[in-house]
């Protein structure tokens, strides 16, 4: 028997792989879950998007190899997007590079920055990929905690009373997730001061902007960021398209430069009429973000109505499309969650995936119908 590589010694499965599986395995039992757990979106994407992909099939060479850095006019529907929306200027032929969903950059960006004992700051609770792909490239995970009386922003003064000579990379992600929480421009000043004093690249995360966030940032409107900032970006959210797996990377030139090296040897282009769906898109009007933050405004009423039935108290001001809640006193993430599952054959997502600062929270998501979400809230007792 072949042994894996020792790289995955020191990563598990990914935990909605596996426990999607229980979930599943209990819906073939008879069960039905309703599940409240994942953030992927259940709405269709704009109706001009799918005109654009169909519409792109038949264009000559849209089967052939594309471009490694996407073509010209999927990049300028990202520079149109981003000044549009962020108030950004991005040159779209060294300042973008279009990705196979944001996730992929992740992994780019660790494979070209980060050395074997390199150090990764990263958020507790975060996203668990940015550990994942950090011990698979073999550098170290710090954790800087956030918390909720701080409305999880970094604390800068106590990550700079430590050693952060080793320290490379920096992962930030506002809107938060899974918190909702939402940076501000003092915050992103901050944090594009912090990375020049300590030579730190700092990447924002940022695929939750539009989703229930009247002030939609990104960090790279900060002045002087693109020296010591890149931002992925992500369609799967904001347009319904998770599956298409479509994103992006932007920064200055020689960042951009760097991943290429990565990317170009581990992909050979996205489909063209992906790219054309995107492209259509992106260059969508506001008011589409409009009616799709109607429908989570809709859902996000009975989701909090559903926490409180359950004794949970969600945080304020919360962004994107989950709501993140405190469970109840002497309670635990894991327990809530397993006791709604057998129970009341309900799945939501327990805090403490994310990091220890999550234990004792509960995400649930908003991608499910009205109708779904009512028929929790009466399984419940309501």
């Amino acid at each position: 028997m072949i042994e894996q590589a020792n790289r995955l010694n020191l990563v598990q499965e990914y935990y909605f792989s596996t426990k999607l599986q229980e979930v599943r395995s209990l819906s073939a039992s008879g069960k039905d879950i309703i599940n409240l757990g994942i953030g992927s979106p259940d709405l269709p994407p704009p109706p001009q998007v799918i005109e654009a992909l169909n519409l792109a099939l038949t264009n000559t060479g849209a089967h052939q190899y594309q471009p490694y850095r996407g073509t010209l006019d999927f990049r300028n529907a990202i520079k149109e997007f981003y000044k549009n929306h962020y108030r950004v200027d991005l040159n779209p032929e060294t300042e973008i590079i279009p990705l196979m969903g944001s996730k992929e950059g992740i992994t780019h960006i660790s494979m070209a920055f980060l050395n074997e004992g390199d150090e990764v700051l990263i958020p507790n609770p975060g996203y668990p990929t940015y550990t994942s792909v950090t011990n698979l490239v073999g550098a170290k995970p710090v954790y800087y905690n956030l918390k909720e009386e701080t409305n999880w922003n970094p604390d800068l003064e106590e990550i700079e009373s430590r050693d952060l000579s080793k320290v490379k990379l920096m992962w930030v992600n506002y809107p938060h997730m899974p918190t909702g929480a939402s940076a501000n421009e003092t915050i992103f000043e901050k944090l594009v001061a912090f990375a020049k004093k300590n030579k730190i690249l700092i990447v924002n995360d940022n695929p939750y902007s539009f989703i229930l966030n009247d002030s939609p940032r990104s960090i790279l409107e900060t002045e002087g960021a693109k020296e010591v900032v890149l931002e992925l970006n992500s369609l799967s959210k904001s347009f319904n398209m998770a599956g298409w797996r479509v994103g992006m990377v932007c920064g200055n030139e020689k960042n951009l430069n760097t991943i290429l090296k990565v990317k170009t040897n581990l992909d050979s282009g996205m489909f063209y009429p992906l790219q054309a769906g995107a492209s259509a898109a992106l260059r969508l009007p506001a008011s589409w973000f409009t009616s799709l933050n109607k429908v989570y405004a809709e859902r996000k009423q009975k989701i909090l109505k559903l926490a409180k039935a359950l004794g949970c108290t969600p945080g304020k001001d919360q962004s994107g499309m989950f709501v993140w809640a405190k469970v109840p006193e002497g309670e635990t993430s894991e327990g809530l969650v397993n006791n709604l599952l057998y129970t009341h054959s309900i799945f939501i997502a327990p805090g403490f995936i994310f990091g220890d600062q999550g234990e004792g929270y509960v995400r649930f998501s908003l991608c499910a119908t009205s109708e779904v979400i009512d028929r929790a809230i009466e399984r419940i007792g309501l």
